[in-house]
């Protein structure tokens, strides 16, 4: 008895010397295309209870553009996609003349498109053990780039088993035990792209990610470990009417004949890589005499917030406007074989001009201030603030710890 008082001493010494408590854990969570105004919209009993004895922002503001692989990546880097590399769900990178896109699995897990520290990376540095249930990036082959514990990308695997897996990681002796962990979800993205946000079939579908998060929560309090979960989603939603008007039909402005151009077609934005600068310039003057329902963007005049200057990311850039998408193949049958009138899910658009690209953040527990609220934050700042959780030192990044100060708690 006297020695496991006297053990008990020293570990306590030990804590009150170094100044840090023992070292708390996180789960990242992400639901693809939650829009920050689901949780009032559709009245969220879970989400709201996790709000209130938590913290919330008024939004999380995506990175250009509101998709998802970029946005994945920059909420574990704290890079905006024109610095950490990954620029759309698909690209063509002009170096090695080869494309990437959220198919192809020789890119998806290949270590040369990712840049940055991501934070399973950054934890491995520093001899903190990670885990992750899908993200973006952290299916890299290449030993030590990819978390302790990881599964290759299936959209099959029910949300029930990730989490189930989740909570057996937590379950692990202490020397195994994963202290950052991801947890991906893909919906209610996918309902709200085929039937629009605002349908019925989307509504269903986030009462079930409530009741999803309702039940991760139960099982995590049951551990008795000081988790922190913060959850967040990588862009939100806007409506769209299937009509002509809807849709820019790139064929119909744009030739890409004996490879002068090359094309990748993001849907609200097209990215063009050409051969030439002087193919780029005439290219330029051809699509602005064509602009209505879009604006073409040489990649020296992007908007300096964008911070999205990378090759990667085209020498000419075709932004669609709010409400506009943008197609390719034949424009005659694909006006044939329109659905009139019925509704649709899109995202990608600037998130400082279209409000409805805005997504989640709220954040609970140790390290939380419960009742806590901040305005509405680039995606940015949740790395710094995970990193700050988990008591690791990080590199230089574009986000910064103060933005999200006022919810965290020593």
């Amino acid at each position: 008895m006297k020695k496991i008082v006297v053990l008990l001493a020293v570990m306590l010494q030990v804590v009150l010397v170094s100044g840090q408590s023992p070292r708390p854990y996180v789960i990242l969570i992400s639901f693809d295309g939650f829009r920050a105004d689901y949780t009032e919209r559709f009245d969220l009993p879970n989400f709201k209870t996790f709000i209130k004895e938590g913290a919330a922002s008024e939004g999380l503001i995506p990175s250009f553009p509101s998709k998802t692989f970029p946005n994945h990546y920059t909420l574990v880097t704290g890079l905006y996609p024109g610095n950490h590399g990954l620029v759309d769900n698909s690209f063509f990178d002009p170096d090695r003349k080869k494309p990437y896109g959220m198919r192809i699995r020789e890119a998806v897990t290949d270590p040369y498109y990712y840049g940055g520290v991501p934070l399973w990376r950054l934890a491995k540095e520093q001899g903190v053990r990670s885990a992750s249930y899908f993200w973006v990036g952290s299916e890299l082959k290449t030993e030590g780039l990819h978390p302790d514990y990881y599964y290759d990308y299936d959209q099959s695997v029910p949300f029930d088993k990730r989490v189930d897996q989740v909570i057996a990681w937590l379950g692990l002796p202490e020397k195994e035990r994963p202290h950052m962990i991801t947890l991906y979800f893909s919906s209610p993205d996918y309902e709200a792209h085929r039937y629009g946000p605002w349908a019925e079939e989307t509504k269903q579908n986030v009462l079930s990610m409530d009741s999803l998060l309702g039940n991760l929560m139960h099982r995590v309090d049951s551990t008795k470990l000081p988790v922190n979960v913060v959850v967040v989603s990588d862009h939100g939603m806007s409506e769209l009417t299937e009509s002509p008007e809807t849709y820019i039909f790139l064929d119909e402005i744009v030739t890409t004949r004996e490879g002068s151009v090359t094309v990748s077609n993001g849907g609200t934005q097209a990215h063009l890589y050409t051969a030439s600068p002087a193919k780029k310039d005439s290219l330029y003057t051809l699509l602005k005499s064509k602009e209505k329902d879009f604006t073409v963007i040489r990649r020296e005049d992007f908007p300096t917030q964008w911070h999205y200057a990378h090759p990667r990311a085209g020498d000419l850039l075709i932004v669609a406007r709010p409400g506009k998408y943008i197609v390719t193949g034949d424009p005659v049958k694909f006006r044939q074989e329109m659905n009139l009138g019925a509704k649709f899910g899109a995202h990608g658009y600037d998130p400082d001009q279209v409000k409805d690209m805005h997504g989640i953040f709220y954040a609970k527990g140790p390290n939380i201030k419960p009742g806590s609220k901040v305005k509405a934050i680039r995606n940015i700042h949740v790395y710094p603030l995970i990193a700050e959780i988990l008591q690791l030192r990080i590199p230089p990044v574009d986000g910064q710890l103060k933005e999200l100060k006022p919810i965290y708690r020593k």
